[in-house]
């Protein structure tokens, strides 16, 4: 990078001027429509249907997760209308940074990107874990064999980063595939359920009331608070459409629509499911870890189909974990490539593949930072002290839910200054339910934040995650905040939200900055490649 020029009140931030080798080197290529945003995003979300939500009903109950559900979905509803609108406005990669850097600034900007890497990055693990769990129910179904969950950590992850690395068009087409046959096997499961007269409503409170307790509020009112959290694992990821912005052929108009569908498509199918699998094996038999609170789906299919076809079972239900393996990667993936991009993180990272245009090397980072984090929470951890074994699985889940809910809290603030600070950007979509939309998702948000930080098997989570971030954000201070690029999410906020094109998409050629607003830098001088 050459010399920088300094950018006025944004604490101490500077930039350099990206010449256009340095873009060619980080080009991505548009490839999906409509149907594969509508994929990728239904694929990153759906194994949250087969684990992972129900570890919550041993601490809620089921009445609280029902409450927690109605809420959660009308935060999915609201906060999709409102990033709909932003991405529309800044069809960029960035997604979230990009919506808080053009509202709060380049530090707005990094703590929020950073919340979601640290989503992403530990959330594709989460989901390399339990599809390891499926992957050896089948093997063993079928050989009576088994593998070590760390040898199916590092094929999980080798074979997703390479097919994500062949381009964006073959990722959107496989999201799409795997999304439906995931919808299906989710039918499939409701459908012979119902007919083979498994389901008993009656097995839904058979938590153990705590003292105080009640059948309906097991752990009394709190419960509900305390499920916010595990209700969202219905729905997580489906707000990472805007990141396949600079890959979408019409993303102002496809992105928003994709966004709406798929809420309502997974609205659907996780009340099908809360509903009807702890109906079919009883609530409280699918609330821990390990064992069939691993797999809870599998545990219900077994609980009415011959054990003979548990192996095809488990395959079925690893279709789901595989897409949304590959659903989420695509997210963790473009998310490091934007904010390395911008030079929040090192620039290498955002670096492309020649052929396929794919951002390769933040997807092998993605596959490297997940292995390591599987490996210290769920083989070192537990070696050290067989105690916290079971607190494991628990602190690697809400480590990626902590960083959701933050990335949530800061978009949705991001989308009431942005109404107010840039009142004539250009904006293709208005959200419905515009400001006050915003602050019901916010408001949602804060309080599944809460019912991370009041409830105390998750302090560990909690301390994790706000070590890993002030080390992220010391390093920025220290290190980022001099090295940033004019990037297209950076031009956007600098010209006053006026300058909705994309340097990338110029061969080369950065956009102008016109009109800038009060954090515009001084002039810049050109970056290496």
């Amino acid at each position: 990078m050459a010399t920088t020029g300094t950018a006025p009140g944004a604490a101490g931030v500077t930039y350099t001027q990206a010449d256009g080798q340095y873009f060619e080197k980080r080009q991505l290529r548009r490839s999906a429509g409509f149907w594969g945003l509508w994929g990728i995003g239904i694929a990153a979300v759906i194994s949250g249907q087969f684990s992972g939500w129900n570890v919550g009903l041993g601490t809620t109950g089921w009445v609280p997760m029902l409450i927690a559900m109605v809420f959660v979905t009308i935060m999915y509803f609201t906060m999709i209308f409102s990033i709909g609108e932003m991405s529309a406005a800044m069809p960029h990669t960035g997604g979230a940074y990009s919506f808080a850097r053009a509202a709060m600034g380049p530090w707005g900007g990094f703590v929020t990107g950073f919340a979601e890497t640290i989503e992403y990055v530990v959330t594709t693990a989460v989901v390399v874990w339990f599809s390891g769990v499926y992957a050896d129910s089948a093997l063993s179904a079928f050989t009576g064999q088994s593998l070590p969950q760390w040898v199916w950590w590092i094929v999980l992850y080798v074979a997703f980063v390479a097919i994500n690395a062949l381009g964006a068009s073959v990722g959107f087409r496989l999201a799409l595939v795997v999304a439906v046959i995931s919808l299906v096997v989710l039918a499939f499961f409701a459908v012979a359920a119902l007919a083979s007269g498994a389901v008993d409503f009656s097995r839904l409170n058979d938590v153990v009331p705590a003292d105080g307790g009640t059948e309906l509020m097991p752990f009394g009112t709190i419960g509900i608070l305390y499920a916010l959290p595990f209700a969202i694992w219905f729905f997580l990821g489906i707000e990472e459409l805007p990141l396949a912005a600079e890959e979408a052929h019409d993303p102002a108009r496809d992105i928003p629509r994709a966004s709406v569908w798929g809420v309502v498509t997974l609205a659907i199918f996780g009340v099908a499911v809360l509903f009807l699998n702890p109906a079919v094996t009883g609530t409280a038999a699918i609330t821990v870890s390990p064992g069939d609170g691993d797999e809870p789906l599998l545990a219900g299919f077994r609980a009415f189909l011959p054990e003979e076809a548990a192996g095809v079972l488990a395959l079925l239900a690893l279709v789901a974990l595989f897409a949304s393996l590959q659903g989420i990667l695509f997210a963790a993936g473009r998310n490091m490539y934007s904010l390395s991009r911008a030079g929040y993180y090192p620039t290498f990272l955002s670096l492309t593949g020649a052929k396929h245009k794919t951002p390769w090397v933040s997807l092998v980072a993605t596959a490297v930072i997940g292995f390591v984090i599987l490996t210290l929470v769920l083989l070192v951890v537990p070696a050290v002290s067989p105690d916290a074994a079971g607190a494991a699985s628990g602190v690697i889940l809400f480590i990626a839910v902590f960083g959701a809910v933050i990335a949530y809290v800061m978009q949705m603030v991001s989308f009431v200054i942005l109404r107010r600070k840039f009142p004539d950007a250009v904006r293709p979509y208005k959200s419905p339910t515009g400001v006050w939309g915003a602050v019901v998702a916010g408001v949602i948000s804060v309080a599944a934040l809460l019912g991370i930080l009041l409830n105390s098997a998750f302090q560990v989570a909690v301390v994790t995650f706000l070590v890993v971030f002030v080390v992220g954000l010391a390093l920025f201070a220290l290190v980022g905040r001099t090295r940033l690029v004019l990037s297209p999410e950076e031009e956007y906020a600098m010209s006053g939200g006026l300058s909705a094109g994309s340097s990338a998409d110029v061969a080369g050629e950065p956009v102008a900055v016109t009109e800038p607003g009060p954090d515009a830098a001084e002039p810049l001088e050109k970056a290496d490649a």
